[in-house]
């Protein structure tokens, strides 16, 4: 035994003194470091094993109970206790070290089917009871402790979800309602002697966040009593995600900050429909991970087939495969399931707990990671009253489904966050927000990205924030109210799971200098970190973007002082990062949205690589930097960096003239037809012009013509649309392009590649009909899909598109594809190769995971990598390494046939594979060359050269 703070083997009468929440938190600790812990089983299977009557669950206490109780087994902690102190020994005996309370339903919501909500309290302290004096005797029998894990279960009813098809901005409850049932349920619980709390079966995530709301809100003053608090999701299908619309790695991210002691799986799904989704689990999570599935899915009527030994060997599996710290059983388990698991994981070492990378991480049906390798953040600016014409009149006129509209285009057009404001004077913004939240969590084309809740009033974020199930971002709290309200909103914020935004105000006002919005922030820093306890990931600064250009001298150097202030809040508030509202910055140009939108692209150019990591913009109205009219880009330069004294002058002056040419009816004319001159090229310029731009008025029309020309719908792919691709991939990888333009110029050559399918298809139908004795039999078979976390597929359907016109059969999974679909889409289809493809800088990662089961399972077809955010060296060093099989890197569509023809072909196979093998090789050798190289100093120049940390200054570091 481990716990140091009493001697079990002295006495077994020592096992009746009772451990404090820090005792029970190190024994926990230190017998998982040695072992693999077990969770009980199911209870409701036990208790109709009883085949109890409506006399048994009324007792003497509710004989004159106006409702029927038969089935509410909660109840039977008061009127039969016999029957449940049984079954927790049951399950103790065959070596369960922590048995839940039987209160799945013990709130007043899910006890008011009954009409039983005056007895939650005494039903969830007898239950505490109940549990504890099982434990005790098998513990003083045995000398091995065991805990009572108080449960919290999901409630009957959902946060999350309309129950009514007419009105899905409905909801059956509210999160304040949650709060205070789950409130009632600890404080029961906790009298009752319980040592863990477990949230569990959460199928809709807020309802959780609800739970772990109320256990915060009950701890607060007494962290020392808090004990340790597990958290369980459940899977509904095999899509991998919850009822409620998440996936497994964004349920983590959203209950991330309640500091779980451990995080896993129980329910709906069988032992071997559960693993994938653990694998991904335990990788998405630095604390301990446990599972508890079912004893199979349910059989035709409605009972479980794994027996115990088939579902011992299936749990140590999970266990082998580094899966696991705790394991259990859900429905359909007994104790002899328990007794079997347990046997089996005795020699199987627990899951090693990982530190993951520092990083801001979010959530909204699908997880969301800013880090050092992901590019600037756009937030969608449009769902904002005060910032959008036609947002706010569609609010105020109550036209909330067409607003909706106003968000998805937003995603579409590339925003990876969404900004949601309803502040004005004439809008009740509470209502506003909670009903716009509500029926933006229904839509997954929206819900999808993590929300930004705005507001100048705090109420009104709140309210937003009891809505959201995802992690999200709170826009804004500051110091100008003074240390004391700033102390209780970040409070409050971290409590519901948030990150937040703090704009440089204090006391004295608005930061207008570098100096002051630096001073203010690293306050703001020292108060968050030290006295709230935020993680500084999570802390983001909003240095006012502020108007430049105005005619005012003062005002020339504001876009300069927010540059250099990034900077250094980056140097001196570690882990933090930077926001800012960019429209403030052109504001003295409102109606001159040409000028106003070339001055954001210009203002980007230079903040982004200052620090500067996200933007509340308009995702689908930034010019390439590189479009912008030479005279004007050196006016805008100017003016951003004040860097002539008569920037603003000639600024004003142009602006101007732009204004009054558009009072003559001028400037429409002029523009359009300067804007048309580029349709005067050869059809080659023209699309890639078209391309670059996100042009597709013409899309169709020059790709015809281009046909024309070169003949082959296959040249016009590889050529002319291919160029113009590789034009918009080198000003995207030189930050001259931001993410929503590569979106719009993807948009243009789904449209061309669209018109050219068809007459490739044609062809082929006309070439098997002239030939048919090339028979169907003899194509190669190639599987194709985006991986898991990525729903970009425009270069994929292009390789598709090529590979299919060269005779191959291409089999295309669609994006989101999770790795069991690709490669059981691989053995049923006979594949000869495997192709994957990905665009944001997650799916590397991904891409390892498919290498490693590929690995696993035994597969020897080669794999192909191709995507924009794919590289070369990547794949040698970190994919390759993975998979014995032929790896290859694809560099863009028109290599596609030529990598697939010489993997598969007999006589030049083996020397290709060779030969990529000793490049990827000599690769690996350089990269790892280069982490090595050093050059040496003397040893008193080293010793002068010491580092000097100040430890205070530093974050706290991550436990591997």
């Amino acid at each position: 035994l481990h716990c140091e703070s009493f001697d079990f083997k002295e006495s077994i009468h020592a096992y009746s003194i009772k451990m404090n929440a820090k005792e029970v938190r190190e024994y926990l600790e230190r017998t998982l470091a040695e072992r693999i812990m077990i969770i009980d089983g199911a209870m409701g299977t036990m208790v109709q094993r009883h085949k109890l009557e409506e006399e048994d669950f009324r007792g003497n206490l509710f004989t004159d109970h106006g409702k029927d109780l038969k089935g509410n087994n909660d109840i039977l902690v008061l009127t039969r206790p016999d029957v449940i102190r049984e079954i927790h020994t049951q399950y103790l005996e065959a070596g369960a070290d922590i048995v839940e309370t039987n209160t799945f339903s013990g709130t007043w919501i899910a006890q008011a089917d009954y009409a039983l909500e005056s007895s939650v309290y005494d039903i969830n302290v007898a239950a505490a009871k109940l549990a504890k004096e099982a434990c005790e005797a098998v513990g003083q029998a045995t000398g091995v402790p065991r805990f009572v894990a108080g449960a919290l279960g999901p409630t009957n009813r959902t946060a999350s979800v309309s129950p009514s098809v007419e009105n899905p901005a409905f909801r059956n409850v509210t999160f304040d309602e949650l709060v205070n049932a789950y409130s009632e349920q600890v404080k029961g619980l906790m009298d009752g002697g319980a040592d863990i709390l477990f949230v569990e079966t959460v199928f809709d995530t807020l309802n959780c966040k609800a739970a772990l709301f109320a256990i915060d809100q009950f701890f607060d003053g007494k962290e020392e009593t808090k004990p340790p608090v597990l958290v369980s999701g459940t899977l509904v299908d095999m899509s991998g995600r919850t009822l409620s619309g998440q996936t497994g790695e964004a349920f983590v991210t959203s209950t991330r900050h309640s500091n779980p002691f451990c995080i896993g799986l129980n329910c709906a799904l069988g032992p071997d429909q559960m693993k994938p989704f653990m694998e991904r689990m335990a990788l998405a999570t630095d604390t301990y991970t446990h599972a508890y599935p079912n004893a199979g899915l349910p059989n035709a009527m409605g009972g479980y087939d794994l027996s115990p030994q088939d579902m011992a060997t299936h749990m140590r599996d999970f266990a082998m495969s580094g899966l696991v710290n705790l394991v259990g059983g859900c429905c359909g388990t007994t104790p002899d399931h328990i007794k079997a698991i347990a046997d089996a994981l005795k020699d199987c070492a627990p899951r090693q707990k990982k530190g993951k990378q520092p990083a801001l991480r979010l959530s909204g049906l699908e997880p969301f990671e800013q880090n050092d390798r992901v590019g600037f953040i756009n937030i969608g600016e449009r769902c904002n009253v005060a910032g959008s014409i036609r947002f706010k009149k569609l609010i105020m006129n109550g036209e909330f489904d067409k607003a909706l509209d106003v968000a998805r285009l937003q995603v579409e057009n590339g925003a990876q966050l969404l900004d949601f404001n309803f502040d004005d004077g004439l809008l009740d913004g509470m209502s506003a927000m909670k009903k716009f939240c509500n029926l933006a969590i229904t839509e997954p084309e929206i819900s999808k990205v993590p929300f930004v809740l705005d507001s100048s009033k705090f109420n009104i974020i709140e309210a937003g924030l009891q809505c959201v199930q995802g992690k999200c971002i709170v826009n804004s709290i500051s110091l100008k109210e003074g240390e004391q309200q700033f102390i209780q909103q970040a409070t409050t914020v971290k409590r519901y799971g948030a990150a937040v935004i703090v704009m440089a105000f204090d006391e004295e006002g608005q930061a207008v200098d570098c100096a002051s919005k630096v001073r203010i922030c690293k306050r703001a820093y020292d108060i968050l970190v030290d006295t709230v306890g935020f993680d500084p990931q999570e802390i983001i600064f909003d240095p006012n973007i502020l108007t430049i250009a105005t005619g005012i001298e003062e005002h020339n150097n504001y876009a300069v002082e927010f540059i250099e202030a990034t900077k250094e809040i980056k140097k001196v508030c570690p882990g933090a990062k930077i926001s800012g509202g960019l429209s403030n910055l052109s504001f003295s140009f409102r109606g001159l949205n040409h000028i106003r939108e070339a001055m954001h692209s210009v203002f980007l150019y230079h903040a982004i690589k200052a620090g500067l990591d996200m933007a509340i913009v308009n995702a689908g109205a930034l010019p390439i930097y590189d479009d912008i009219e030479k005279d004007l880009l050196e006016l805008l330069e100017a003016a951003v960096l004040n860097s002539s004294p008569d920037a603003t002058e000639k600024l004003l002056q142009r602006a101007q003239e732009e204004r009054e040419k558009m009072e003559r009816g001028e400037g429409g004319p002029a523009k359009a037809t300067a804007k048309n001159e580029w349709r005067e090229k050869p059809v080659k310029d023209r699309l890639i012009h078209a391309l670059v731009k996100g042009i597709d008025e013409f899309a169709v029309e020059d790709t015809k013509e281009a046909l024309e020309e070169l003949k082959v719908p296959l040249s016009v792919i590889e050529g002319p649309l291919m160029d113009g691709m590789n034009v918009v991939g080198d000003l995207f990888g030189a930050g001259k392009m931001f993410l929503p333009q590569v979106i719009k110029s993807a948009r243009v050559m789904k449209k061309a590649v669209a018109y050219l399918v068809p007459i490739m298809e044609e062809e082929k139908r006309l070439q098997a009909e002239n030939n048919p004795g090339a028979s169907q039999s003899s194509q190669k078979t190639v599987v194709m899909a985006t991986v898991k976390g990525d729903v970009h597929d425009i270069g994929k359907n292009i390789v598709g598109v090529v590979l299919g016109c060269n005779n191959y059969k291409v089999v295309d999974l669609g994006v989101m594809c999770p790795c069991e679909k690709i490669l059981d889409a691989c053995k049923e289809h006979d594949a000869d190769i495997l192709g994957l493809s990905g665009l944001i800088t997650p799916s590397l990662d991904e891409m390892v995971f498919v290498a490693k089961q590929m690995e696993k399972r035994g597969m020897k077809l080669p794999l192909l990598i191709g995507g924009a955010t794919t590289s070369k060296m990547h794949t040698a060093v970190k994919i390759a390494q993975c998979f014995n099989g032929p790896v290859v890197h694809v560099l863009d569509a028109s290599r596609s046939v030529t990598v697939c023809s010489n993997l598969l072909d007999k006589e030049s196979q083996e020397d290709f594979v060779d030969e990529v093998k000793e490049e990827y090789e000599e690769m690996r050798e350089e990269y790892f060359a280069g982490l090595e190289e050093r050059r040496y100093k003397t040893l008193a120049d080293a010793r002068a050269r010491a580092p000097k940390i100040d430890w205070q200054a530093q974050p706290t570091p991550i436990c591997p």
